[in-house]
């Protein structure tokens, strides 16, 4: 009988049925002094501990036994919370209720980003945790090296900060990281000690995911300031970038044709950025085995050395670099400032003359948009190439509109007598201003005055709307301006770094962890890279970067997550682009793991 009895009592009252979510919705019933209570109860799983949330209540055992009528309880009991469960088959309406004089838990987050779960699931498809797994075999510490190398470029991304902030901020996340802060500082070493290798992995992997363009690469060098007084061997004081009077770290990035990052390198501040060039160039293309034979180098003026030249013309390989006209020589300006023998490109029979269109309006106004341009055979001392040289009117206008705003700054600012320190950048206006500290006898002045630098303005005005680049290639003007056209991303690259992902200024003193900041920021870049490749360039990078740090969803305990972000476009897109939604009006448990597993 007591057997019996309590095969009766796991039948009845432990009735466990899956719904379609997978959650586990049970009978339950508590007893007290009076009378049994009688619930339908759902078993769900976070962070991997086990918990129960009451679903529905169903009665006391009096209401229970009015309600089965003739009918045994237990057996009604049975089939209520089977019918319960058939109706909650394909969707469920949950009810969450709030207590307005209950105050809430303290040191409870119930508030987390999803919109990181897009970055895992490219930085799993770049198979980087195989990369941290082969590094972690070698030196055979204990922590996760690839859990925290992806929360460090998953952070930079959603939650750019410094080290010690990085590692309160990936706490949003809905997948809580298990390392250690004092773990984060020690794995940065390990990071900085394989740049080469990680940075050769990721371009191996990368290839797996998408077709890599390498026939064209792109480099070009900034640098970071650092927020001390004293330089060392790698923050040396030198020419920021930024104008900062703090020592420096310089950065070398190279992208390929399709504006992806391919390598980054991290050199002290006072170094000449035309000598890190040529030894990352060879690194590269022995490292990532590129074809050398078919690569065409495009950079700007500031490494556009014979050296650099020369390198990049043996095998047959390519250079297009662009050229400062202020440092022509003489004959060569005179050849540029010629008027005549002008062409447009996919034109090959005609020949236009500049001062013919400008004095005359209705051509001006036909050509306005058009570029024109002329090839004029040069050299250096050892080098032979082509200069090509555009001029536009509308390019024209641009710069004579820009620089008349910084003269007429420049004017008020005399005017107002709130003249400060002269700027050395072409685009600040206080370079038009001349200082006169003495009189024209040569004595000092009682009163320094202030002028505008009118020969300064007539040199500037020489050079509106013309363009140059040095190449050694021959063929389609089409295809060197699409090079150089391409430059503009590794600038834009730079500027994600700097202003997004806020990689400066830098909290940090020893130069491995330096180093590793700045290879957790480059592998940040070329997964945000990829992001804006495979979403086919619609978006903008604020949109795009807006909408992951705000996709937040709010937990609603023992039920799931309701997400607190706006659906958009962007959101459907991202959904759909990679396979799983986060946008229901509730996410059970069971979905978001669902949704781990796939991205993993």
């Amino acid at each position: 009988f007591f057997i019996i009895l309590l095969l009766r009592i796991i039948s009845y009252y432990c009735i466990m049925i899956l719904d379609s979510k997978g959650d586990i919705m049970r009978l339950s019933y508590s007893k007290s002094k009076n009378t049994t209570l009688f619930y339908i109860i759902k078993d769900y799983t976070k962070n991997g501990k086990r918990s129960t949330k009451i679903v529905k209540r169903i009665g006391n055992l009096e209401d229970v036994k009015i309600m089965a009528g003739n009918q045994d309880y237990n057996e009604w009991l049975k089939d209520y919370v089977k019918k319960y469960n058939e109706e909650h088959c394909h969707s469920e309406t949950i009810l969450i209720k709030k207590n307005n004089k209950k105050i809430i838990d303290k040191d409870i987050r119930t508030s987390f980003n999803v919109g990181y779960l897009f970055l895992e699931k490219l930085y799993n498809q770049l198979n980087i945790k195989r990369t941290c797994d082969t590094i972690q075999d070698k030196y055979q510490f204990h922590f996760d090296l690839n859990e925290i190398l992806s929360y460090l470029v998953y952070a930079r991304i959603i939650y750019p900060s410094s080290k010690l902030e990085t590692f309160k901020q990936c706490q949003n996340f809905i997948e809580q990281p298990k390392f250690k802060l004092h773990d984060e500082y020690r794995a940065l070493s390990y990071i900085a000690e394989n740049m080469d290798y990680i940075q050769e992995q990721l371009f191996n992997n990368s290839k797996n995911i998408l077709k890599r363009n390498s026939k064209v690469i792109y480099y070009d060098c900034t640098n970071y300031f650092f927020e001390i007084d004293e330089e060392d061997d790698l923050r040396k004081y030198g020419i920021s970038k930024e104008h900062k009077p703090n020592p420096i770290v310089g950065m070398g990035l190279f992208m390929d044709g399709d504006g992806l990052p391919l390598s980054c390198n991290i050199y002290p501040g006072n170094m000449n950025e035309q000598k890190t060039l040529i030894p990352e160039e060879t690194k590269i293309v022995d490292n990532f085995k590129l074809d050398d034979s078919k690569i065409i180098l495009c950079t700007d003026a500031g490494l556009a050395s014979d050296d650099i030249k020369n390198f990049n013309i043996k095998d047959n390989r390519g250079f297009v670099i662009t050229q400062s006209l202020k440092k022509l020589k003489e004959e060569d300006k005179n050849k540029v400032f010629d008027k005549s023998e002008w062409r447009i490109p996919n034109d090959l029979k005609n020949t236009y003359n500049l001062e013919d269109i400008e004095n005359n309006d209705s051509l001006k106004e036909k050509y306005y948009d058009t570029l024109f341009y002329k090839i004029i055979q040069t050299e250096t001392k050892s080098v032979k190439q082509d200069l090509i040289v555009t001029f536009c009117f509308k390019y024209f206008d641009y710069n004579r509109n820009i620089r008349n705003n910084q003269i007429e700054r420049a004017k008020k600012s005399i005017e107002s007598n709130q003249v400060t320190r002269k700027g050395k950048n072409q685009n600040d206006y206080r370079r038009f201003v001349e200082t006169t500290i003495s009189t024209n006898n040569g004595e000092i002045a009682e009163n320094t005055t202030y002028s505008i630098n009118q020969s300064l303005i007539d040199e500037e005005e020489k050079y509106d709307g013309y363009y140059a680049l040095t190449t050694n290639l021959v063929g389609d003007i089409n295809e060197i301006f699409k090079i150089v056209k391409g430059r503009w991303e590794i600038e834009e690259s730079f500027r994600i770094m700097k202003s997004d992902f806020l990689a400066r200024p830098i909290n940090l003193s020893r130069e491995d962890r330096i180093k590793a900041h700045f290879m957790t920021c480059f592998i940040s870049l070329f997964i945000y890279r990829l992001l804006e490749k495979k979403l086919n360039y619609k978006y903008t990078t604020s949109q795009i970067l807006d909408t992951l740090r705000n996709m937040n969803v709010l937990e609603a305990k023992g039920d799931g997550y309701i997400p607190e972000y706006i659906r958009t476009d962007l959101t459907d897109d991202l959904h759909e682009l990679f396979g799983f939604r986060t946008d229901y009006e509730i996410n059970t448990y069971k979905d978001l793991k669902k949704i781990f597993e796939q991205i993993k």
